[in-house]
């Protein structure tokens, strides 16, 4: 069986498209996600919103999360895997999926691999890790700068993509808020543990040969192109 849909534009297409992104902290990932899901028709799957959801939910997943969290511990990657499995087993993941803070580390990526082979029995799937590569000396300045909706989530930066009106938001006009950890000394930390986590990941699957990389450097509509020309090819 093949599956198949439309995009934004009405152009069918056949195969499943499964992609995550990979990148250092404010390196784009999250502006163009939005962007993405919105123009593909595909789900945007956020690891932190899920883990909210099954616990704000008080499902038997989230009451165990929750267990874990009350104590300071990370929530252990069997149980954040059997969440994300079935969110992606879902039928809006049926065409494809932008799957968003998950895989970490190589471990994590494996277990994907294992979920999306149960999942797409007798589907032809596509699955891409697009990495955002980007001069890092300039994402402290991202970061530092970037403000957030706390009402519809929408992210702006105050170097790159101010508000029409300092401090609201353009789209529901509630007022912007800064990341307590937005900072420089925060910032260089998680670059730090990016690097020695996550930054393994991009030989993972170079050497599965999926990986695709776009320069992350530029406005967002210039990486846009970039990005749209990566996931149609």
């Amino acid at each position: 069986m093949i599956i198949s849909g439309e995009d934004k534009r009405g152009e069918v297409y056949k195969m499943k498209k499964e992609l995550i992104f990979l990148g250092p902290p404010a390196c784009g990932k999250g502006t163009q996600t939005a962007k993405l899901s919105e123009y593909l028709n595909f789900p945007h799957v956020d690891t932190g919103s899920l883990l909210r959801a099954e616990i704000k939910g008080e499902t038997e997943a989230g009451k165990e999360a929750k267990s874990y969290i009350d104590k300071g511990q990370l929530v252990p990657v069997e149980l954040v895997t059997k969440i994300i499995k079935n969110r992606l087993s879902q039928d809006d993941c049926k065409n494809g999926y932008i799957l968003d803070g998950f895989p970490r580390s190589v471990e994590q990526a494996e277990e994907l691999e294992k979920m999306n082979a149960e999942i797409d029995k007798n589907i032809e799937s596509s699955f891409k890790a697009i990495y955002f590569d980007i001069d890092t000396s300039i994402l402290v300045e991202r970061i530092v700068n970037r403000r957030s909706c706390p009402k519809c989530g929408e992210i702006y930066n105050l170097a790159f993509k101010a508000p029409q009106k300092e401090g609201l938001c353009d789209k529901c006009g509630t007022e912007l808020t800064q990341r307590k950890d937005d900072t420089r000394e925060v910032a260089q930390s998680r670059f730090d543990t990016y690097f020695n986590e996550t930054a393994p990941l991009i030989d993972y699957y170079k050497n599965k040969g999926v990986l695709k990389t776009i320069d992350a450097n530029g406005e967002i509509s210039e990486v846009w192109e970039r990005l749209l020309k990566v996931v149609n090819d």
